[in-house]
């Protein structure tokens, strides 16, 4: 794949959002670490954000949005996730929301669509299998048809956004396989029970429970039983972005590394003569830049129309890679301050061993890569 250098408008793009989140977003990301964002705190700070194209991105013009590549999207995306990873997730999960809505019937899309790419609108996503994984028994959805509702009961387990959320994306059994469905909180009603129990203590998870929630069949978004497809393809979106969100940590690790360094040794040119110094700076640079290649490689091929799975799986996987290794240097550089709470060392460590589960399981993208591999 050849690589394309930014343009002039998308470097522009970059630089001033980049611009912005040191001056305006950074400072309450920080002053709320390990401690949940007030509701309120970060739809002022979406809102600002929306701005710059996230995450109306890649929404088409005549939907609202800005019309601009996924390439570009990515380019913005590692910005807001070198600042802070907790804003990111909810804007990632914000993203996918315009994504699944321009699926939507037109009245359910000219209703939720204008406020979620404005960053007025939350949107979560309970899309796993409503039949896979370990815990069934925390992650079983039904919608029963009735008349011209769903009748939907169940919960999810561990989803991001959940108590944010306005609107949540929702995979359930029906009577021919999986659906999705689009459910209102306010007016269909579902509750979210906070799981604090990750890295992430200022984004927290959530519970999301239903009791005979009543549904339109007009917020279907998907053919009724053609769930399995529709995951797929927000798939590899989810993959993509989850390997930038993996990037902007190595960014944001590598940049507390050269500060360090130079703190304690001095100048750049002083810190080069310590060989075992510049060989872990230079070593976290390379990793950092190789998986930044690799989701641009997704991103690319997004923008050609083409399937990414096997290509979203290995950027993923080799970011994850990357992020624990970045992690670990950093942590012999800072040495016995790393593992103290005032250290960001400590926390990006934490999340370098989180973010990877906000997607798939490590399991699952070794079997896509291989299949595609093998076929």
């Amino acid at each position: 794949m050849t690589y394309r250098i930014p343009t002039e408008e998308q470097t522009l793009a970059v630089e001033s959002f980049r611009k912005f989140l040191l001056t305006e977003v950074r400072p309450v990301a920080r002053s709320y670490r390990d401690r949940f964002i007030p509701k309120t705190t970060m739809r002022e700070l979406t809102q600002r954000i929306a701005e710059f194209g996230l995450p109306g991105c890649t929404v088409p013009v005549e939907h609202g949005g800005m019309g601009w590549s996924y390439t570009t999207q990515g380019m913005l995306f590692e910005e807001l996730a070198v600042c802070s990873r907790d804003i990111a997730l909810c804007v990632m999960l914000n993203t996918a929301l315009a994504a699944a809505l321009l699926d939507a019937a037109p009245a359910v899309r000219e209703r939720y669509l204008p406020e979620t790419l404005a960053g007025r609108l939350f949107g979560a996503l309970g899309i796993s299998h409503p039949e896979a994984g370990p815990n069934v028994d925390e992650d079983a959805t039904s919608a029963v048809r009735d008349g011209d509702c769903f009748i939907v009961n169940g919960t999810k387990a561990w989803v991001a956004n959940g108590l944010y959320s306005d609107v949540l994306v929702c995979a359930a059994r029906t009577g021919r396989g999986s659906s999705h469905l689009l459910i209102d909180r306010e007016e269909h009603g579902y509750e979210a029970r906070s799981l604090d129990r990750n890295a992430f203590g200022s984004q927290a998870t959530a519970q999301i429970l239903f009791a005979d929630t009543r549904v339109p069949v007009t917020h279907l978004i998907d053919e009724a039983g053609d769930g399995g497809r529709y995951s797929q393809k927000r798939r590899e979106q989810a993959s993509a972005h989850v390997g930038v969100l993996l990037v902007g940590l190595m960014r944001a690790v590598l940049d507390e590394s050269v500060a360090y360094a130079a703190k304690r040794i001095g100048p750049a040119e002083a810190m080069a003569a310590h060989q075992s110094i510049a060989e872990k700076i230079a070593e976290m640079a390379i990793a950092t830049d190789a998986a930044r290649l690799l989701y641009q490689r997704v991103f690319g091929l997004m923008d050609a129309g083409m399937h990414s799975d096997m290509q979203a799986s290995m950027a993923v996987m080799f970011a994850a890679q990357a992020a624990a290794q970045v992690c670990r240097e950093a942590g012999r550089l800072h040495g016995a301050h790393s593992v103290t709470r005032a250290s960001d060392i400590e926390r990006m460590v934490r999340e370098a061993i989180v973010l990877p589960m906000v997607d798939r399981t490590w399991e699952t993208h070794t079997l896509a890569i291989a299949q595609a591999s093998m076929a």
